[in-house]
């Protein structure tokens, strides 16, 4: 069922053509502080023609040589209009302005940038789907199976497989109770070779849970 990990466009029309408004993030994106695991993708109405673009599109405030990073798993479903405001995006707050002067001076840019202390990265688990225009913050946590809401803002932890909605966002559910969550977790089927993810794949995504956990 699924391509090459190493395919960029993996949704195929039927006359044939590759559609380039969905893209495998990892065969996509340069950004040396960005990692994707494999078969994350993000889907655009608005594609760009070198989608080495997307990072800035999805992380614009994350710079080449930040002291944060953006992690995403494996397996990811990214909506069109989600963003990642990662650390980048902050001004200093401990002055009586915030307005960052140094930033328009090229003796002084850099040390601005470089007098932030170390953040956490932002990181995304397995199998998470962000849904339409979905803003992640800086150092945001989100655990594997996570389902994110259309237009949620979140930040900080999200456990595994919770839904969180709203701004601020705000867990409203675990999608599975705690003992079946912590199986799924063992089981973690997004670090199976393909062949066998590609036999089972309509337990992965089917609604049999004990059909799924017993493989």
């Amino acid at each position: 069922m699924l391509p090459d990990s190493d395919t960029l466009y993996p949704v195929t029309l039927p006359d044939g053509t590759p559609w380039p408004g969905t893209v495998f993030l990892r065969n996509a994106l340069t950004h040396s502080n960005i990692d994707v695991g494999d078969y994350t993708y993000f889907s655009t109405f608005d594609p760009l023609p070198d989608p080495s673009g997307y990072a800035a599109r999805l992380a614009p405030y994350l710079f080449e040589g930040a002291k944060d990073r953006l992690r995403i798993g494996k397996f990811c479903q990214i909506a069109h209009g989600t963003r990642f405001i990662t650390h980048g995006a902050n001004h200093a707050m401990d002055g009586a302005s915030t307005f960052p002067f140094p930033i328009f001076n090229a003796d002084t840019i850099g040390r601005y940038r470089d007098g932030f202390v170390q953040k956490r990265d932002t990181v995304v688990g397995h199998d998470c789907w962000l849904g339409d225009g979905c803003t992640l913050l800086p150092g945001a946590h989100l655990g594997n199976g996570v389902i994110v809401g259309a237009g949620a803002v979140v930040g900080g932890d999200v456990p595994d497989y919770a839904v969180v909605v709203g701004n601020p966002g705000q867990v409203i559910k675990l999608r599975f109770e705690a003992d079946v969550v912590e199986r799924l977790l063992t089981l973690a089927w997004w670090d199976w070779p393909l062949d066998k993810i590609n036999a089972h794949h309509e337990a992965i995504a089917g609604a049999d849970i004990p059909a799924l956990l017993a493989l």
